[in-house]
């Protein structure tokens, strides 16, 4: 499954409508990409706790079974990205293209190492 197909597959699990947003007028005020955003960040940290607790309680060991729970939190994670590029209208799969474009370009100047969006 590619970017764009699982971005579709996963819209089906969206509790608010897409195509209301848009007829709304979409405005990063509306709810449906609020919920979203939000959801991003919460299961962003969830799955940092995660880590954090097996750096703090397992000294640093990954246990299959945690291993297993990451990569659930991991899968929310991504579903909270997909719709958020969804609701900015944007293709999961441009988003992942772009992301390795200005990695690669980073990697080539040099400048994977230090701070700043420009870099």
């Amino acid at each position: 499954m590619n970017f764009n197909e699982y971005q579709e597959k996963a819209g089906k699990f969206d509790t608010f409508s897409y195509e209301t947003f848009v007829a709304e007028g979409a405005r990063v005020s509306h709810l449906g990409i609020l919920e979203k955003v939000l959801g991003l960040a919460g299961e962003s940290g969830e799955a940092c706790d995660k880590i954090k607790k097996i750096i703090r309680d397992e000294n640093g060991e990954v246990s299959d079974e945690k291993r297993k729970e990451l990569a659930k939190e991991l899968g929310d994670v991504l579903w909270y990205l997909a719709m958020v590029s969804k609701y900015l209208g944007v293709e999961f799969e441009e988003v992942a293209k772009m992301n390795i474009e200005k990695l690669q370009d980073r990697f080539e100047r040099n400048k994977i190492h230090g701070s700043g969006d420009n870099r």
